[in-house]
């Protein structure tokens, strides 16, 4: 077995440990960055890396005895204040760990991602959501004491609305998350009638997403002039926002943007967040936002695509037109360009900078091609005391001709299969 250590150094944040298992040497330290990302983003800093190479995790301590002494050792000479493991710990191996290691607190990577999000959601629904999801993820880590219940005293991995109530027993924690879904619940209700009114309104809907920090936030604002948070951090957006947007030839559609993807998201969130994920799910357009920029765009693909596909399974929709914006063109080589094309259909693959605007009339043009294959001209004849259809016609609708007759309102118009089921009983060919 091998292993490698790495250390920086960096006083003015928390200090971090990051620990890795890999089963070979195909994998490297750097596979770890997104974890130091991460840590980052929760306001932290790793100043040393420890990577053991073994074909399986240690049941007990999941790096085993040998590696615990180098942990224990490393986190003695450099001060550390915590130890992140890039993976999903049990309680017992927690609890091995820190009686080994000493007054070092150790979380895991589900335990950040919770951490970040906890510090991120702003509306209800979000901070709902994550207070589900952590209370879920924290009821098997109750053992009434030591580090299980002192860790929530504060610091990386400790935050979140409700911690108070970690300290109750397990029946009451279920209690309270029962309390919490029902009041979810209520939320969802209200996005759900939110979601079919904009259905109703035979308004086209775009989701943007894709996974965490790739620029989906400041494509939105590019797009519909909107002023979201585009900060360059990992899950700055939490909450979805839903923006109008006017196209020149295909009418107004509704833009909405999403929380981001990443590898390995706890099944906790997943559950926990459905009902924001599901923005993508009823949506018509996808638009896929990759960062070109970065090394692991190809993993970025594979996620983001495997888990839209695992929500559309789940919900038992078709799949939905696609189009992958490979985003800060600006910032590659041109040569990445073409070799990167070989991720997505070749046909719907734009590049843009949603920064400084390049590429934005090709992903128009792209958006307007998918909405336009989607529609047929139609004829409808309305009664007159139908007329306010008209005026959804021209918004959501190519209206070719108005003629006002005796027995009605002749209207031609190329429209979409909303459109044409939510007047189908006008239809006049």
């Amino acid at each position: 077995m091998k292993n490698t250590i790495h250390e920086t150094k960096d006083n003015t944040l928390p200090s971090a440990v990051l620990v890795a298992v890999y089963p070979d040497t195909s994998h490297d330290e750097s596979e770890l960055d997104e974890l130091a990302s991460l840590l980052e983003t929760a306001g932290g800093k790793d100043v040393a890396r420890l990577v053991q190479y073994r074909p399986t995790p240690d049941n007990a301590t999941y790096i085993g005895k040998g590696k615990l002494e180098e942990l224990k050792e490393l986190c003695e000479n450099a001060e550390i204040e915590l130890v992140i493991f890039d993976t999903e710990l049990s309680p017992s191996q927690i609890r091995e760990i820190e009686n080994f290691i000493g007054d070092v607190r150790v979380i895991d990577r589900t335990m950040l991602i919770l951490d970040i999000f906890a510090g991120n959601a702003t509306t209800n629904e979000g901070i709902l959501q994550v207070q589900i999801a952590r209370l879920k993820y924290t009821i098997p880590r109750l053992r009434g004491q030591g580090k299980e219940l002192s860790r929530l005293g504060g610091g990386i991995g400790t935050r979140g609305p409700g911690e108070s109530k970690l300290e109750s027993d397990k029946r009451h924690i279920k209690t309270h998350i029962a309390y919490l879904e029902e009041e979810l619940r209520d939320l969802e209700k209200r996005r759900m009638t939110q979601r079919k009114n904009r259905e109703n309104s035979c308004i086209v809907q775009v989701s943007v997403a894709g996974y965490t920090n790739v620029g989906k936030s400041t494509l939105l604002n590019r797009l519909t002039g909107a002023d979201i948070l585009a900060a360059n951090k990992l899950f700055a957006t939490l909450d979805p926002t839903t923006r109008r947007w006017t196209l020149p030839n295909a009418g107004e559609v509704v833009l909405t943007d999403t929380v981001g993807f990443i590898k390995n998201l706890p099944h906790h969130l997943i559950d926990a967040f459905k009902s924001t994920l599901a923005e993508v799910v009823f949506s018509d357009i996808i638009l896929v936002v990759l960062d070109i920029t970065s090394p692991d765009v190809r993993a970025q693909y594979s996620v983001s695509m495997e888990l839209i596909h695992s929500l559309l399974e789940k919900e038992g929709m078709e799949e939905k037109p696609i189009i992958y914006v490979f985003n800060k063109c600006d910032m590659a080589e041109e040569s990445l360009n073409e070799e990167i094309l070989g991720l997505g259909n070749n046909e719907n693959a734009v590049f843009i900078s949603a920064a400084t605007g390049e590429g934005i009339e090709t992903l128009v043009d792209a958006v307007e091609k998918v909405i336009l294959s989607m529609k047929r001209e139609t004829k409808f004849l309305l009664p007159h005391s139908k007329a306010g259809y008209i005026d959804m016609l021209y918004k959501t609708s190519n209206v070719k001709s108005v003629e006002y007759v005796d027995n009605g309102i002749a209207i031609t118009a190329v429209v979409d299969d909303k459109v044409r089921g939510q007047l189908k009983e006008y239809i006049n060919e």
